[in-house]
């Protein structure tokens, strides 16, 4: 490379996944916690036998001070009030099926945390979308000179979805 060239910028306008952009943020922190990656957290619903898919989380993973491998850790998991002598007592199975998740001997034990448990938002119920007259009106105007009938329904649908999110409906 001469002297006068200068290395070609990176492409900042790409698309990326919210994922994507926050792993940045979030992989420092979940270091701290003794996480190596988002796995166990993303995934905790597919990975905790259930009830504890919906009582417990993850908090941290505490790795032993000796030099023999990666396995053996204890993880730490927050539990929903009422449930912690019963996650206690089935602390072998939940062992059993993070190691199962993941093939390998990544848990050892398993304790709880004193943190207090806050379950997500993704189990609220949201009500039915239902579009007013003019959307329905406004997307069929749009959509009526396409002739094949599967990709109109889909460009209705995909307008009413998106007349639903936008904050300037009128317009």
């Amino acid at each position: 490379m001469a002297k006068d060239e200068l290395p070609e910028p990176k492409r900042r306008n790409k698309t990326l996944s919210v994922s994507d952009a926050l792993s940045g943020a979030l992989d420092p922190v979940l270091k701290k916690r003794g996480f190596a990656g988002r796995d166990i957290i993303a995934q905790w619903r597919h990975i905790a036998p259930p009830p504890f898919d919906q009582t417990t989380l993850p908090d941290k993973l505490s790795w032993p001070r000796s030099n023999h491998g990666a396995e053996g850790a204890t993880l730490y998991l927050r539990c929903a009030p009422g449930q912690a002598l019963f996650a206690q007592h089935e602390a072998p199975a939940i062992a059993a099926a993070v190691n199962r998740y993941f093939g390998y001997v990544l848990v050892n034990d398993v304790r709880l945390s004193a943190a207090p448990f806050t379950p997500g938002s993704g189990l609220k119920a949201q009500k039915p979308y239902q579009p007013s007259q003019s959307e329905l009106a406004k997307v069929g105007k749009a959509t009526e000179m396409v002739e094949d009938d599967d990709l109109r329904e889909a460009l209705r649908t995909l307008g009413l979805a998106l007349s639903r999110r936008s904050p300037m409906k009128n317009q």
